[in-house]
């Protein structure tokens, strides 16, 4: 009966430490995203280089990924506006058939980028690994990050901690019921990350820089 009831206990406080570590994360975040993130290609600053977070184009049923078209009309958007010069693809190329930054150049191509305008990073497999890897491999100081609102949050934070100066376009969201579980996970993640930082987590891989030019 102790042991059931120390359980209980223990199980309770794990519960209630994980409610402040999620709160926690979450308050950091949002802070250090304040005023730093844009709905509006008039009102967002000028940059260089626009760093697209990528994520897969299609969903275990085949259909298209929301997150992923959105992501598409907000960087064309941003370069036709003006805003950026050059779009810097960064995503997961983990397997030979698993090819990230191919498909969404691709697809920024037909919508009117030209070719020359675009580079790509293949070891994006986390959002921590592209921002970390925009500067020291793409020598970028001061950046756009393009994702929906809640992903450029968790971004901004990681470009703060890591002496980039970064604003944030907001790609066009999803419904609350076709983004449910994404959001937790999001809540999830930026306690990761906060964790991540914390002991210095680094990218999978870094390498030799490329200029962007």
């Amino acid at each position: 009966m102790r042991f059931a009831k120390k359980i209980v206990v223990i199980g309770i406080l794990f519960g209630i430490i994980s409610l402040i570590g999620i709160y926690s994360a979450n308050r950091l975040v949002e802070r250090a995203a304040a005023e730093k993130v844009f709905n509006s290609t008039e009102i967002i600053p000028h940059n260089k280089v626009g760093l697209f977070l990528g994520t897969g184009k299609f969903l275990a049923n085949g259909e298209i990924n929301l997150y992923y078209a959105h992501r598409i009309e907000a960087a064309v958007e941003l370069f036709k506006a003006g805003k950026v010069d050059f779009i810097l693809v960064s995503g997961d190329n983990s397997t030979r058939d698993y090819d990230e930054p191919s498909t969404i150049r691709e697809d920024l191509i037909r919508k009117g980028i030209p070719p020359d305008k675009i580079y790509l990073d293949y070891a994006g497999f986390r959002t921590l690994d592209s921002v970390v890897r925009c500067k020291e491999i793409f020598g970028q100081n001061s950046i756009t990050i393009i994702s929906q609102q809640f992903h450029n949050e968790r971004a901004l934070y990681i470009a703060k901690r890591n002496g980039i100066d970064a604003v944030g376009f907001n790609a066009r969201d999803v419904s609350v019921h076709y983004g449910l579980k994404t959001k937790l996970r999001e809540r999830f993640a930026r306690v990761k990350m906060v964790l991540d930082l914390i002991f210095g987590k680094r990218p999978k891989f870094l390498g030799d820089a490329i200029e962007i030019k």
